[in-house]
């Protein structure tokens, strides 16, 4: 078989055994195709010919051409897919890709909105329809609480408690409560007394928040809500659920939150992924000092 047969074989395992999407299986082709041109062109040598200094070989020549770390990695994911193809029909004997490993990419700081985008924001939604104080309500409990937007629309009404001011995230041994300010409070509650009724579909419907059919808000009809109200109040910045998420963590710590507390309220696992934030707020701090010092 040549090195496109091959290819032709992979493609049809992601296919029809795999059933990968659509766009997995264009991603891992273009990556398998540039790395058998890659050996027909510089390395003189088939795919099953190839050993794992030819392909540590196409991974520096990945970085010399300006590819980065991110783009490098996942060739070499789809490098390691294809010869573990290989060996499942014995066209291969090893996988020479196994113990290579990919140079790590550079962790991006989260970008964050600053508290006036922050208050620009959530003045957007206008109290005087039934969308208007369900959105105010979404976007105030979002930055009250810094939780995923998964976590946001999969709350129950019965995951609010307004008299404590705290509201219940996650199940089982991860449940954890996150206290809520009175302004975001005052909202879920105008919410629940003046509109929640109106909208849901049917009266045993427990999602807390309903889209205007009535049924659980999905993760496609908050993305819309925030792109909406971020075009309202012409922030340049691209928001997204996540922004607010990432704002709530960073103004916690401008303001003396210590690091565990909030890693019990963002329901990090390891307090690495909250570490991040700390890093964030030292990179404001240097930007604002930078653009304020008459010297700097």
């Amino acid at each position: 078989m040549s090195d496109k047969d091959y290819i032709a074989s992979f493609v049809s395992y992601l296919n029809n055994e795999k059933h990968a999407s659509a766009n997995t299986v264009v991603s891992y082709n273009r990556d398998i195709a540039q790395y058998c041109h890659y050996l027909g062109q510089y390395a003189d040598v088939s795919v099953i010919k190839a050993k794992k200094e030819t392909i540590e070989g196409y991974m520096a020549w990945l970085k010399k051409n300006g590819k980065s770390a991110a783009t490098s990695s996942r060739c070499l994911t789809s490098i390691k897919a294809f010869y573990a193809h290989l060996l499942t029909i014995g066209a291969a004997k090893k996988n020479p890709a196994k113990d290579i490993t990919a140079d790590k990419a550079a962790k991006k700081l989260p970008e964050i909105l600053t508290g006036k985008e922050v208050e620009l924001l959530l003045e957007q939604p206008e109290c005087t329809d039934m969308k208007g104080y369900r959105d105010r309500a979404m976007l105030e409990l979002l930055y009250a609480t810094g939780i995923r937007v998964t976590e946001l629309i999969s709350l129950n009404i019965d995951d609010i408690n307004l008299e404590a001011g705290v509201v219940r995230c996650g199940s089982g041994s991860k449940t954890r409560l996150i206290p809520l300010y009175p302004a975001a409070v005052k909202s879920v509650s105008d919410y629940i007394s003046l509109v929640r009724d109106y909208l849901i579909a049917t009266d045993d419907e427990k999602a807390l928040f309903v889209n205007m059919s009535g049924e659980r808000m999905s993760r496609q009809g908050f993305w819309k809500v925030i792109k909406f109200y971020r075009e309202k109040a012409h922030i340049e910045k691209q928001i997204t659920p996540h922004t607010l998420r990432h704002s709530f963590a960073a103004h916690l710590l401008e303001n003396g939150a210590d690091l565990h507390s909030l890693q019990e309220m963002m329901g990090h696992a390891d307090i690495s992924s909250t570490q991040i934030y700390t890093q964030l707020v030292k990179k404001q701090l240097k930007d604002v000092y930078n653009k304020a010092h008459p010297r700097a």
